[in-house]
């Protein structure tokens, strides 16, 4: 464990690092998107929801089987945890895509408008509403209530 002279531990070890956070809140938004709580989860996954908690905020680091594991049961493709990840962290750059085989980068959101609780509890209802043709009205309206550009 690292330490300074004075025998207290560095301030480095604390902070989650910046790819886990970004993985865990990619966890968060797909769990919330689906209307699950951290303890269906954790459940789903034979953990504790604090331990869900944890991965969330990126202060536990997810292992290569865990991810697997959490992308089979929020189904999304592992791809998903690292989807608009900043440029500063790895997620940007044609040589990168290049050099690895990455699929083009998905335009996203600059701001956090899709980790808004208002965004994601918009979602929900959206897709809880069972008529196709009342969610398109739905959605017509809305897009009829917003600006062009």
């Amino acid at each position: 464990m690292p330490s300074d002279e004075t025998g207290e531990r560095t301030e480095r070890e604390h902070r989650p690092s910046p790819i886990d956070v970004h993985v865990g809140g990619r966890v968060r938004l797909r769990r919330t998107l689906l209307g699950m709580s951290q303890e269906k989860l954790g459940d789903a996954l034979g953990l504790t929801f604090q331990q869900v908690q944890k991965y969330e905020r990126g202060v536990n680091r997810i292992g290569a089987s865990r991810l697997f594991d959490l992308s089979r049961v929020l189904d999304v493709p592992i791809g998903f945890f690292f989807d608009d990840m900043p440029d500063a962290l790895g997620g940007g750059g044609m040589a990168t895509r290049r050099n690895f085989g990455l699929a083009e980068q998905q335009e996203g959101f600059d701001d956090d408008t899709l980790h808004r609780r208002e965004t994601l509890e918009l979602v929900r209802a959206y897709y809880r509403i069972n008529d196709a043709s009342v969610r398109k009205r739905v959605f017509e309206l809305i897009k009829s209530l917003t600006p062009t550009e």
